[in-house]
């Protein structure tokens, strides 16, 4: 059975949360997670290429085959919306650039995927996160989420791959 490399990716400006996980059949095996974290006090643009620097390192470190990054959410405040949403667009650029398909998941599907239900805290998602993947290290949220949207990728992608296979053989 082949195993495939996936790259979780929760975006901030602050703090990017990271995490890579195996994917064999149906299991699954942490790998290692982490988070990017910037300089409050740096100009974005300098904030921007640390990330830059840090996915590419994670990218070349880890070799994934695939990548999985959360969707922005839209909060009240303009400005903290946008600069999440330079950071997602580095989060994206980074595994394309190295010619990994990315995929994106909005924050209820990941709490679904891993809870079950698209209503769960945070603090039930890293509790199923290291139910799931027990030798995660896990040191902030940001890395659970990451890990989080990985296995959401894993999940989605497994159900992808049964569809394809189903339409083949009929």
């Amino acid at each position: 059975m082949s195993v495939v490399r996936l790259l979780g990716i929760d975006p901030g400006l602050r703090f990017t949360g990271w995490g890579v996980i195996d994917v064999a059949g149906n299991r699954l095996s942490h790998v290692a997670d982490g988070v990017i974290a910037t300089d409050g006090d740096s100009a974005v643009p300098d904030r921007l290429r640390c990330l830059h620097d840090g996915l590419m390192d994670l990218v070349h470190r880890f070799e994934p085959a695939e990548a999985a990054v959360e969707e922005t959410y839209v909060n009240r405040n303009g400005s903290s919306t946008l600069k999440l949403g330079y950071a997602r667009g580095v989060a994206l650029l980074v595994p394309a650039l190295a010619g990994i398909a990315v995929s994106e998941y909005g924050a209820m599907a990941v709490k679904r995927a891993v809870v079950g239900t698209g209503a769960a805290s945070k603090e039930q998602v890293e509790m199923m996160v290291r139910r799931l993947l027990p030798t995660a290290t896990i040191k902030r949220a940001d890395a659970s989420d990451a890990l989080a949207v990985a296995i959401c990728h894993a999940h989605h992608r497994a159900s992808a791959l049964r569809v394809a296979a189903g339409t083949r053989t009929a």
